[in-house]
């Protein structure tokens, strides 16, 4: 028999009932039941329950043993009474008597359990890494993600790509993060960089003539953590190709990660109709560049109806140049219930708390009023019309406090606008807002000005929660849309300096003619694919060009001397026959985030730093020794206070 183990803890079934078997792994719970101890022994494949007597030679050394103890046992397999059966595991029909155990490590006092779902702190959870990962629902999010990487390896080679693995230690290059620096022993004062991606060498690759490339690639970014990010490493699926426009791109990716998810996503609806919206409409729409579309509220522009209001804010907002009052819908969700005054109330604290002085807002209501009984019978709304246009109603109605008598009045339903926005905007104007947001009875709108830059993300935060809030939002379901026609370029908002707002080695669109128009008019061959409210892709149609290049750069104050020491290699090659060429990066941990149904990245790495962007468990960043620097020539300057 095999030293440790004849089967694993997921293989014996009522087959194996009467053979004596060996099974290695941890104690993954101990019960007492009255001087029987049943033991659910785990290894990574799954669970088998064990059981000692006093009978067994072995019961006194069983006894002894506690939760993670890494035991082998030798037993005899028993068929478990009908009522005892757990259908929930593989080996539920089945418990094994042990004869024979062997100690091959013991535990101290864990710091946390892996039995059950108890709550730790991410501290704890990281500084005892080893200990959380036994748990099941990590080992799963890290079985998922190895098989996720796998079925993309598989795609990707059906497609007709090739992998090719490319430099971990490089130059600097400006990826729009800073560089993990890497100082040379060999050339004293000089650093090498560790890659923020492959970016260079994939297109490089391109001029080698290989066509088509992929990589599953570590990047390392020295970054601000946040919950979709680390703040350190990650990887990618980088790929490029060669003799391609845009929408190759996207006819290659596409069936890729659609397949992935549909593998992998719990049964899950997952769109196969891909949106592309400009960068511009999405930042109008949806407050942000990677919009969740699962929610389907879309923003609108209602400047015209506040310009020269009553509503004295919004109007003096709108005689400052660049501004705009924007409106968020809120349509009445599928329970039917219509969008009160204390929702809306909830609301605009909700943008008091992200800053911003607050959220005005008109909701929709159907109430009973008096009416002439000549007035024609109206739809609710058509009457709302009726009102605005002529005696009807705001003049000849009267509160509903007693029946309508014979005189030529009868009740009739009115829808009315409510709320501070309503009364001063008057009931014109407030019917021309609902008109074009498309609302009705029961619906709501907020409403938020100045300069776009200002509020667009607490907009985007907002339309998000009141998605959510009134149920609009389809959490059983992926949605993807690309995001195209990036500009090339931004302004410093203190400076006015200009600098690449995106990719720096991206094509712009119209070539070096564009570059002689206002930079920050140049849209670039530039795409992100967002889900559910991430990024997953971000990518680009390369610039092949020498010339188109420098212009390129020198708009964001690289001089070409710069651009050659910084890029010589690539310039270089460009100079050589550069074939057209573009490519893609999606990112894993976050494809794997989304399909294990998780809210924080570090949840699907095996070993994350914390937001400190520290490794507790190895004590990572640490001081160097006096012998290490002298090798580098280096000296470590004391932290700033």
């Amino acid at each position: 028999m095999h030293a440790y183990r004849s089967q694993t803890c997921a293989e014996l079934t009522a087959a194996n009932v009467g053979e004596t078997v060996r099974l290695s792994g941890w104690v993954h719970r101990i019960r007492d039941h009255g001087g029987v101890l049943f033991i659910d022994l785990r290894d990574h494949y799954g669970i088998t329950q064990v059981l000692c007597d006093p009978d067994s030679p072995v019961f006194n050394e069983v006894e002894k043993v506690r939760s993670e103890w890494c035991i082998r046992i030798d037993g005899n397999v028993k068929a478990r009474d009908a009522d005892l059966v757990n259908p929930k595991i593989p080996t539920g029909e089945i418990e094994v008597f042990i004869r024979d155990m062997e100690i091959l490590g013991s535990a101290e006092e864990l710091p946390l359990i892996v039995f059950g779902d108890q709550e730790y702190p991410e501290e704890t959870r990281l500084k005892y890494r080893f200990l959380d990962l036994r748990r099941e629902a990590m080992q799963e999010n890290m079985k998922l993600r190895s098989d996720v990487v796998a079925s993309i390896r598989r795609r990707m080679w059906d497609t007709g790509f090739r992998e090719y693995q490319t430099p971990i230690i490089t130059a600097s290059s400006p990826e729009g993060a800073r560089d993990f620096l890497v100082p040379s022993r060999l050339h004293p004062g000089k650093f090498y960089a560790l890659p923020q991606a492959p970016q260079q060498f994939k297109q490089l690759l391109m001029v080698s003539g290989f066509d088509k490339y992929f990589q599953i690639a570590p990047c390392f970014r020295d970054e601000d953590p946040r919950a979709d990010r680390s703040p350190t490493d990650f990887y990618q699926l980088d790929m490029e190709m060669s003799f391609v426009e845009q929408q190759d791109v996207f006819d290659t990716i596409q069936p890729v990660i659609q397949g992935v998810f549909e593998e992998f996503g719990g049964g899950r609806k997952v769109d196969t109709t891909w949106e592309q919206i400009s960068y511009r409409d999405a930042a109008l729409w949806y407050g942000t560049d990677k919009p969740d579309l699962r929610n389907p509220i879309k923003m609108q522009d209602v400047s015209e109806h506040f310009r020269g209001s009553g509503f004295a804010i919004f109007a003096k907002i709108l005689e400052q140049e660049g501004t705009e009052i924007r409106a968020i819908p809120a349509p009445k969700g599928p329970s039917g219930e219509p969008v009160g005054r204390k929702f809306c109330d909830r609301m605009n604290a909700f943008a008091q708390k992200e800053g911003l002085p607050g959220m005005g807002y008109i909701f929709w209501r159907e109430e009973e009023t008096l009416v002439q009984r000549n007035v024609p019978h109206m739809t609710p709304e058509e009457l709302a019309m009726a009102i605005l246009t002529s005696n009807v109603g705001e003049e000849n109605a009267e509160p509903i406090d007693q029946p309508a008598g014979p005189e030529g009045w009868e009740k009739r339903k009115v829808m009315r606008a409510a709320g501070p926005l309503a009364k001063n905007i008057g009931p014109e104007r407030t019917e021309a807002i609902r008109q074009q947001l498309g609302l009705g009875v029961g619906d709501a709108a907020f409403f938020l000005g100045g300069k776009a830059k200002a509020f667009e993300t607490v907009a985007g935060k907002a339309r998000v929660v009141i998605g959510d809030e009134l149920g609009l939002t389809d959490k059983d379901r992926f949605a993807f849309a690309w995001i195209v026609d990036f500009p090339m370029y931004e302004a410093d908002e203190e400076t006015g300096a200009i600098d690449f707002s995106h990719n720096p080695f991206s094509m712009p669109q119209g070539g070096i003619d564009a570059l002689s128009e206002e930079p920050l008019d140049v849209l670039g061959y530039q795409y992100d694919l967002a889900c559910n409210g991430y990024e997953l892709v971000s990518g680009a149609i390369r610039n092949h060009k020498p010339e188109i290049m420098f212009k390129a750069f020198e708009l964001a104050g690289y001089g070409e001397d710069e651009v050659r020491k910084r890029f010589g290699g690539m310039v270089n090659a460009f100079r050589y026959g550069a074939p057209p060429h573009g490519g893609c990066a999606a990112g894993i941990d976050r494809i794997v985030m989304l399909l294990a149904d998780e809210m924080n990245i570090r949840e699907v790495i095996l070993f994350p730093m914390n937001q400190r962007a520290e490794d507790l468990m190895m004590d990572a960043p640490s001081d160097p020794t006096n012998e290490q620097l002298r090798e580098l020539r280096l000296r470590v300057l004391p932290p700033e206070d």
